[in-house]
């Protein structure tokens, strides 16, 4: 039985049917949900993709967090279920509680949109178990608020548990504190990242496949389960 991912839909959301694909790709199930809806649909895990969620109201993420699929997703994520959000879908996985930090502002306070080389720094999350860790892989980076801060207690934290998950290689495109591009939630099975690896799964579209082993290792991880 294949894997089913759910893959969220806000009013603004932009990358939603991208996701789907990249979860195709790694033969799952993509099962699309509705901001509104009021359960899961029965899936194994859940991506909260790119886009401007409500405008990006207020702040980025801050009204999505209210959506009813959003109360289900914090309950699921306690229970375990692998959630994977992606730019928008971090903010908002930040602004909900199942990471710690926020997104502000790029430090230069311009929309950045480029090929990004990120170094894997865990491979043993849900989302990461197909890379070697401190491998570098490509994948497109497209935000305004992509900026990762966080206090120095909880920066500490992050890396003293090995919760920085991607880090940015190179240049530093937005400010993130300690250059860091995504995190993970104390269990393994939470991730947030900035760039886009549902835009890097086909190197004939993307600049090249290196995303595609984030929806693999979900499939794996779940396939694990599944058979347990």
């Amino acid at each position: 039985m294949s894997a089913r991912i759910g893959v969220i839909t806000f009013p603004g959301t932009l990358d939603d049917v991208d996701a789907e694909r990249a979860a195709r790709y790694s033969d799952a199930e993509a099962v699309p949900l509705w901001h509104a809806d009021h359960d899961l649909r029965g899936v194994d895990a859940v991506i909260v993709p790119g886009g401007f969620s409500y405008g990006d109201y207020l702040r980025c993420g801050a009204i999505a967090k209210f959506a009813p699929v959003m109360t289900e997703v914090v309950e699921a994520a306690a229970k375990g279920m692998p959630v994977l959000g992606i730019c928008n879908g971090f903010q908002i996985l930040c602004e909900a509680g199942l990471l710690p930090g926020a997104l502000v502002r790029n430090h230069k306070l311009h929309f950045v949109c480029r090929d990004q080389w990120l170094r894997v720094e865990n491979n043993t999350t849900a989302w990461t178990t197909r890379y070697e860790q401190g491998a570098e892989i490509l994948v497109p980076l497209k935000s305004g608020e992509g900026g990762y801060v966080a206090d120095k207690s909880t920066l500490d934290m992050l890396e003293g548990e090995g919760r920085v998950v991607f880090r940015y290689v190179g240049v530093n495109p937005n400010g993130s504190r300690n250059d860091i591009a995504g995190i993970t939630s104390a269990n393994g099975r939470v991730v947030g990242l900035m760039p886009h690896p549902e835009h890097a799964i086909d190197a004939l579209t993307g600049p090249s496949d290196d995303g595609l082993g984030m929806f693999y290792s979900a499939v794996d991880t779940l396939a694990g389960a599944l058979t347990s």
